[in-house]
């Protein structure tokens, strides 16, 4: 079986060893990989910054070190399962090949093992990546020796199969429950799930208690509740005993977690393989049948309510929001975004505002004015999500664009309209939250809706225009172009717009800021600075919006773009 399921994945390796030569692919490479050891050198300076602090704490340092190994370890476990989920259901039911994949004379648990191997190395790498600067920042504070190194990945290996199994028994099980006609349900209960999965393991781990001795009524207390546990029955707790023992070099309790650990992945395998042979391929079966339609009428109310629209514009603006409606991946997407924004603005409900000892009045205003930034990095995700891949969304049909009435400007424009309005009611909405759960001044809320007003339809023309850019008009998904080059791009430029947008409010915001509290009034200098910097800001958004949808017609009007396409699809 093993044999055969290594056979079947021979042609995903050869696509990565043999599909780098071109020189465009190499350059993308390098970036990518630079960016990758930035970010992960970041992520490793800041952990082993915050665990020497610790270790200067004589009696609480150790404990609070082991109690953020216990968080990471327990994020780590939960943002496995959630995007295994996902990745199962892609590979499992949704892909393309699935069809001559299934024609092949190989038994149904032999294919399923093939494509869990796969799904598991798919949503584990970028996890485990970014997972282990942390835990070398603790073998470089600790020094516990070589055997350490060697558990990192004899514990992560089976925390990540584990995770997979569990999300395969998962999808296994609401695939052949559900109709499978209704995939956008299955779609929605899982985006459900992921929010349980996430909000639950974010309350186990209750960060907040960590800064907030007062909470318990002794010191005694405070040191008792660092030292709980984690529940036993979690595999991260498994993953988390083993690690901390070998940093105390205690070989032969770390063995015995890390055996813990393995017999719950070679389990989990057991089990999975054992449920395939009755239920994967019924599943699949019924994934083949026609989906039933969850909105009826919809279009008539569209056409009415965009009829001040030319005819051309009014059918293409109601494809679009058919086609977001109908596209099965958008909505996993879209409950992932809803419970990622309902953390975050549970974070903000518990901070001790009160117990700081800097001013109330003047923290929760800074505080406010960084949330800007916060916001816009949001921001910058969810369009990444959702705008960015929009034009690469027209896959096959995209010559039905180039032969229609109206150009390329109007059909990238009428992409832009579409999504501005939802994404910038998101926005204003979540700045709006945090605000309110800060109890900022109504100076610091009217500077933060206004720049959030005027970031949002920049940061989507940029989505927009780069997307059209560096369309992926053959993916399998093409939501998953936000991973390539463009989307990279994308993002930070992005996140340069935003840094360059307030770092030009910083400076007049603060002023302005001071002023009215100390009763002070404004120079004449001063207004002058006020009114030059956010005339500047002001013009960088608008200058985005206009060079970013300038830039993504001008790549799709491009013959290569164009030829590149017609030769991949007529091969």
């Amino acid at each position: 079986m093993i044999r055969q399921a290594l056979l079947l994945l021979k042609p995903r390796w050869w696509s990565l060893v043999h599909g780098h030569g071109d020189s465009r692919r190499i350059i993308r490479s390098g970036v990518f990989a630079a960016m990758g050891l930035g970010f992960w050198t970041g992520i490793y300076l800041v952990s082993r910054r915050l665990l020497a602090y610790f270790q200067h704490s004589e009696e609480i340092g150790d404990i609070l070190a082991y109690k953020l190994l216990s968080i990471v370890l327990v994020t780590c476990f939960s943002l496995l399962v959630f995007s295994a989920i996902l990745t199962a259901l892609s590979k499992l039911y949704l892909s393309k090949d699935l069809h001559l994949v299934h024609a092949l004379p190989v038994p149904v648990e032999t294919l399923f093992l093939a494509r869990w191997i796969e799904s598991t190395v798919d949503s584990a790498w970028m996890v485990v990546v970014f997972t282990l600067p942390v835990l070398a920042a603790y073998g470089t504070v600790y020094r516990p020796g070589l055997f350490f190194y060697a558990d990192i990945l004899l514990v992560l290996v089976p925390l990540c199969l584990t995770a997979s199994g569990i999300s395969a028994l998962v999808v296994l099980a609401v695939v052949l429950v559900l109709p499978a006609s209704r995939i956008q349900s299955i779609l929605i209960f899982m985006g459900l799930s992921v929010f349980i999965v996430l909000y639950l393991a974010f309350r186990m781990a209750r960060p907040e208690r960590l800064v907030d001795p007062e909470t318990f009524s002794t010191v005694l207390g405070y040191m008792e509740q660092l030292r709980t546990p984690s529940p036993p029955y979690l595999p991260s707790t498994w993953a988390f005993d083993s690690l901390k023992a070998a940093l105390q070099n205690q070989w032969p309790k770390s063995l015995f977690h890390m055996t813990l650990a393995w017999s719950s992945a070679l389990f989990m395998l057991f089990l999975n393989l054992w449920a395939a042979k009755s239920m994967y391929f019924r599943g699949y079966s019924k994934t083949q049948e026609a989906s039933i339609r969850l909105f009826h009428g919809q279009g008539t109310y569209m056409e009415r309510f965009l009829s001040f629209l030319p005819g051309p514009v009014t059918s293409f603006a109601v494809k679009e929001i058919k086609t977001f409606i109908r596209d099965q991946t958008q909505w996993s997407q879209v409950f992932l975004v809803g419970a990622l924004i309902v953390i975050y603005l549970y974070n903000y409900s518990v901070l001790p505002l009160e117990k700081s000892p800097i001013q109330t009045i003047y923290l929760q205003n800074i505080l406010s004015f960084l949330n800007m930034a916060l916001a816009g990095f949001v921001l910058v995700a969810v369009v990444a999500r959702f705008a960015f891949p929009a034009v690469s969304m027209e896959g096959g049909s995209f010559w039905i664009i180039r032969a229609s009435p109206i150009t390329l400007r109007t059909f990238l424009w009428i992409k832009f309209w579409i999504y501005l309005l939802p994404i910038l009611v998101l926005s204003e909405t979540l700045i709006v939250a945090t605000n309110v759960l800060l109890r900022v001044t109504p100076f610091m809320m009217w500077i933060s809706v206004a720049t959030i007003f005027c970031l949002t339809p920049a940061v989507i023309a940029m989505g927009i225009g780069m997307g059209a850019g560096f369309p992926d008009f053959t993916s399998e998904n093409p939501a998953q172009s936000v991973t390539s080059f463009g989307g990279m791009l994308f993002m930070m430029i992005a996140s340069v717009l935003i840094g360059a947008v307030i770092l030009l409010e910083a400076g007049p915001v603060y002023r302005m800021f001071m002023a009215g509290i100390r009763g002070r009034p404004l120079s004449f200098w001063l207004w002058i600075w006020v009114v030059a910097a956010f005339s500047a800001a002001l013009a960088l958004c608008i200058v985005a919006v206009i060079l970013s949808m300038r830039f993504g017609e001008n790549r799709l009007k491009q013959e290569n773009v164009h030829v590149t396409y017609i030769r991949t699809h007529t091969r």
